[in-house]
């Protein structure tokens, strides 16, 4: 391809643009509908994501921002119909917006040929060493042409993560984007500290001091968590969406429209929905759990007080967390102030003491 353009490496923290700024950098809203020959109809882009939300976003946004042209974007994931994406693909399409696991399938079963792939963009790639695909993104690569454009996007930038953009990228321009540690200035955050037995009863008690619960995320850190949660909430008389990877995506399609149209006033939910889902208007935060990676908790509470609009972020508290806790104050470089919830029947009186990270600083 003569006269490639640099490949890119984005440290992007501001995941309401995640799902669209690959797409700005590669044109899609004027250089790239001139740039790919719609007339050939083979797969010219490529977007792989992590999660089936986040693709099905990254498509819609692909599918606006060509609404005008004659490309043909296709959605490839798990969850929806094989033969659908078969009927596509032998169709021909111009851009393939996917998860991993589906995308080699049809690779595999040579459904699909990325020979023909300009346009690479790797959306969230720490998220995806996370979830453990980091041999299938590698894997798709390798079934790329190299000589291609890359875009490769990372909220954050851990030694894995660099090493795979120095194997798959040549020569990459750097840019960072709003990269910081710290929560925003617009999210009040706090903790609660209670015994882990009584999380259930102090999560509905929370609820019923909130003023007017009309957008409420709880983030907890397993898949049954997320089920007993909202099955507790729903016994208590609460319009509770559940969303994590063994729902099916029926189930989870409905769930994330159901709470953006609110229809559903709150949602619980594993990290899949902790980053780059455009969820707007979120007003309250409770993490039920500690969460064990410590750039998990600056995620999860940035789901609130976004666009200027305040917000509020409750973390319910356990003893049996105190490292997760610890590693996530070290993280953002400050302690997180402990409270106590009036008029909730504790069965240990709650400790409020500062961090052990803080006392330290003073003694010194």
């Amino acid at each position: 391809m003569v006269g490639k353009p640099a490949d890119v490496v984005v440290a992007l923290d501001d995941d309401a643009l995640a799902a669209d700024a690959g797409f700005h950098h590669v044109g899609v809203d004027g250089a790239l509908r001139e740039k790919i020959d719609a007339a050939d109809r083979t797969t010219q882009a490529l977007v792989v994501c992590p999660t089936r939300e986040l693709a099905a976003q990254s498509a819609e946004a692909f599918v606006n921002f060509s609404k005008y042209t004659p490309l043909e974007t296709l959605l490839v994931q798990g969850g929806t119909s094989m033969d659908k994406q078969i009927r596509a693909l032998r169709s021909g399409v111009d851009a393939v917006v996917a998860t991993p696991g589906r995308l080699l399938d049809h690779i595999r079963q040579r459904n699909l040929t990325l020979k023909n792939v300009q346009w690479l963009i790797l959306d969230e790639v720490d998220r995806m060493f996370d979830m453990g695909f980091i041999e299938d993104v590698s894997n798709i690569i390798r079934y790329c042409p190299k000589q291609r454009q890359t875009l490769f996007f990372s909220a954050t930038m851990p030694d894995a993560v660099l090493r795979l953009s120095k194997w798959a990228l040549k020569d990459p321009e750097s840019v960072g984007v709003g990269i910081v540690h710290s929560p925003a200035d617009t999210v009040e955050h706090f903790i609660y500290p209670v015994d882990g037995i009584q999380k259930y009863d102090m999560l509905v008690e929370i609820l019923k001091g909130l003023d007017d619960v009309k957008s409420l995320i709880v983030f907890t850190r397993t898949r049954m968590d997320a089920d007993r949660i909202g099955e507790w909430l729903e016994a208590h008389s609460y319009s509770v969406s559940t969303l994590h990877s063994d729902r099916s995506q029926r189930e989870r399609d409905k769930a994330l429209s159901d709470f953006k149209e609110g229809k559903t006033h709150i949602l619980v939910a594993t990290d899949i929905a902790s980053r780059g889902l455009d969820i707007s208007n979120v007003g309250y935060v409770i993490n039920f759990n500690v969460p064990e990676h410590s750039e998990d908790y600056v995620h999860r509470i940035g789901r609130t007080g976004r666009a200027n609009k305040e917000g509020k972020a409750i973390t319910l508290y356990s003893s049996d967390e105190t490292e997760f806790l610890k590693r996530i104050e070290a993280f953002i470089g400050g302690h997180i102030e402990r409270r106590k919830l009036e008029g909730f029947a504790y069965r240990t009186e709650p400790r409020l003491e500062e961090s052990v990270a803080k006392k330290r600083r003073r003694n010194r």
